[in-house]
């Protein structure tokens, strides 16, 4: 398995920004596998201001729901997926089952060539959600990053933009 970097943290924790720069400090092509879906305009709003923010020098992949696929088909450069939360998201709102969606997803971790940057959202320390599928979200979530921080070289949190080791050094 190539390097593995997991970068958790809150919403506008910074954790997009830092993994980007991550990423760009190695040699590219850089990839970036982008899972979220534009459903409204301020969702597509957003997505264009993110593609702004990255500039032209990222060859983008969109993979909403089909990530191990996607990553298989990358063999040189470096990648980074941006986020793990709406993959889950996006596989729970279709009625797919998160363990079998995650096995696969670290199946295609274990065979890849390159380093890979992962970027998910910590969605633990709120409070308990109200209704069953909001609850089954943290709980898959909760147990997806606990799986690829295991298996992880480095996993970084961000907080108020600033990063902090959990497990291995800051590059």
């Amino acid at each position: 398995m190539a390097d593995l970097t997991l970068v958790v943290g809150g919403a506008r924790s910074g954790k997009s920004r830092y993994a980007e720069g991550l990423v760009r400090s190695g040699p590219g092509p850089w990839h970036y596998i982008a899972t979220a879906e534009a459903f409204d305009a301020e969702m597509a709003a957003r997505i264009a201001q993110h593609q702004i923010d990255r500039g032209p020098d990222w060859i983008t992949h969109e993979a909403p729901r089909d990530l191990a696929p996607r990553l298989r088909g990358i063999r040189e450069g470096r990648v980074l997926v941006d986020c793990l939360t709406l993959w889950l998201s996006n596989h729970l709102l279709a009625g797919s089952d998160p363990g079998a969606e995650t096995e696969a997803l670290e199946a295609a971790l274990t065979e890849h060539p390159c380093p890979i940057t992962l970027v998910s959202n910590e969605v633990g320390w709120g409070i308990v959600p109200e209704n069953a599928l909001a609850r089954a979200f943290r709980d898959a979530q909760g147990r997806l990053n606990q799986r690829l921080a295991a298996r992880a070289d480095r996993v970084v949190t961000t907080i108020a933009g600033l990063p902090l080791a959990l497990k291995g050094d800051l590059p």
